[in-house]
């Protein structure tokens, strides 16, 4: 059950991550250090099995600590923490069932069982849980039955505190691996989502460039076979065929440049697809008229729109998105934010070379990061009402 991809400083995840570990040390390693503390202090055991005791709980806590801690991370066992865990949990437990404590002697070796059982695959931990029930059942039964204490309770007892600690232990784990599991698929999502874009452009260019080759062949092939014949429309084909590349030229600059078919409507319409298959809850708030705007704010603002959605899926670990559109003092307002977003950095090239072009066209382009929360504001002027 190892989560796979969990970067445990990731935003979203480093607060879960730290909840999860105090969540285990302390109910392990506490419940652990209460439940035999008092049992160190009680005057009628005897010195020397307080005296073995007192050491090898302090080792079998600090054992668990470590591995709990290393578990959050990677399924690489630290080895010689294991050991001395094991060891240290034997020990423990071996000095309370020999003073005929049912009760508390199993807690040390179910802790290390639950432990150890989280660096194992399903099936096997299934086989170490099951193992140990049996294990401490039959053990606990033996000596209760030696000593004439009974065996019900001295071998049921030990055995629901072994299943207790693992369901305990490991359900903790369970909803930190689920965690990751979940932000490795939004991931996923995400790059999915950037590189479906990338195909979009493809398929633009590919719709461009597919068209006008094909004339420009056709008519080539017919030029080719009126050259001797008709000399005069061979060359007005000609002629034809240079304004089609010329305009294939064209084509393919406005698709790189980012102009062909980039409007507000188009891209706010791609944003909902995106994120929403990145699994970010993106909020709309849009005016209805949208066609208030003139083709090169459309255009501008819709550049605006497809590069904020862009910088979200590549650069946050945004969860929810909120994209406002509307009209106020005569000037058009778009307004993109996400949470999830990093710490600033970087240069920003993308925006600031927008917000030159917004105010060339006598708009403005801001963005700003507070809390996690990045937003990018753009207004230009209204201008002329379409139709």
């Amino acid at each position: 059950m190892q989560a796979q991809g969990v970067e445990p400083g990731a935003a979203g995840l480093s607060g879960f991550r730290r909840y999860t570990w105090w969540s285990l040390e302390v109910t392990v390693t506490l419940s652990l250090a209460l439940f035999t503390f008092p049992w160190l202090l009680d005057p009628d055991v005897p010195v020397l099995a307080r005296g073995v005791a007192a050491p090898a709980l302090a080792v079998a806590v600090a054992a668990v600590a470590v591995l709990l801690s290393r578990r959050l991370d990677s399924t690489r066992l630290p080895v010689g923490w294991s050991v001395a865990g094991w060891t240290a949990a034997a020990v423990l437990g071996a000095v309370v069932l020999a003073e005929r404590d049912y009760g508390l002697w199993v807690l040390p070796p179910a802790t290390m069982v639950a432990v150890a059982a989280t660096y194992l695959p399903a099936r096997r931990r299934w086989w170490l849980i099951g193992a140990a029930v049996v294990g401490s059942a039959a053990l606990g039964g033996t000596v209760g039955a030696a000593t004439g204490d009974g065996v019900a309770y001295a071998a049921g007892f030990p055995a629901g505190m072994v299943v207790f600690v693992a369901w305990v232990t490991l359900g903790m784990l369970w909803s930190w691996e689920v965690a990751g599991r979940l932000n490795a698929a939004r991931a996923l999502a995400a790059e999915l989502a950037v590189k479906d874009e990338r195909l979009r452009f493809a398929a633009d260019l590919h719709d461009i460039q597919g068209h006008h080759l094909q004339v420009i062949a056709l008519k080539s092939e017919l030029a080719a076979r009126l050259a001797v014949a008709q000399p005069d429309r061979a060359a007005a084909e000609m002629k034809e065929v240079q304004r089609l590349a010329t305009d294939a030229l064209t084509d393919t600059r406005a698709v790189v440049q980012g102009y062909r078919r980039t409007t507000l409507d188009a891209e706010i319409r791609n944003a909902t697809r995106v994120l929403a298959a990145a699994g970010i809850d993106a909020r709309m708030r849009l005016a209805p008229a949208t066609d208030r705007l003139r083709e090169p704010a459309r255009h501008l603002l819709g550049l605006v729109m497809r590069e904020a959605t862009t910088n979200m899926l590549r650069h946050s670990q945004a969860v929810e998105a909120e994209i406002g559109f509307g009209y106020e003092d005569g000037r058009a307002r778009l307004r993109i934010s996400n949470d999830g977003a990093p710490p600033p950095g970087g240069d920003g090239t993308g925006l600031a070379g927008l917000a030159q072009r917004l105010e060339a066209a006598g708009g403005d382009l801001a963005w700003e990061h507070a809390d996690g929360t990045f937003a990018v504001t753009a207004t230009l002027p209204v201008g002329e009402v379409r139709g």
